[in-house]
């Protein structure tokens, strides 16, 4: 999975790089080698916002496109938070389409028996 980084308002330096990395490597591991996700880190510069540093992440597969907003006073926990909602979607997504699979399978089954 490749993975694009963009920065708004916010420095994306090597610690933040291997902290998107990392959190999102277990994402990585159930989808396609061909997916692409996009991880955009941007801080709200109202002073009056108190969870200003905001991460969305955005994966894009194959007829489908999961996309996860979360803030929090740090984007550390921003990135964590995001990691952790992308990852529900894509479990939720993947037992979608195996449950479709399978049910496909039983019907041919039965429309040979």
């Amino acid at each position: 999975m490749r993975i694009d980084i963009k920065g708004r308002n916010v420095n994306v330096g090597d610690g933040l790089r291997e902290r998107v990395d990392k959190r999102f490597e277990k994402v990585g591991r159930q989808v396609s080698s061909l997916a692409r996700m996009e991880v955009e880190l941007w801080e709200e510069r109202n002073p009056s916002i108190r969870e200003s540093q905001v991460a969305e992440a955005t994966l894009f597969l194959k007829g489908v496109t999961l996309r996860a907003c979360e803030r929090s006073a740090s984007m550390v926990n921003s990135i964590n938070l995001a990691s952790d909602d992308l990852a529900r979607q894509v479990k939720r997504h993947r037992d979608k389409r195996r449950g479709r699979r399978e049910a496909g399978k039983l019907e041919t089954r039965a429309a040979a028996s």
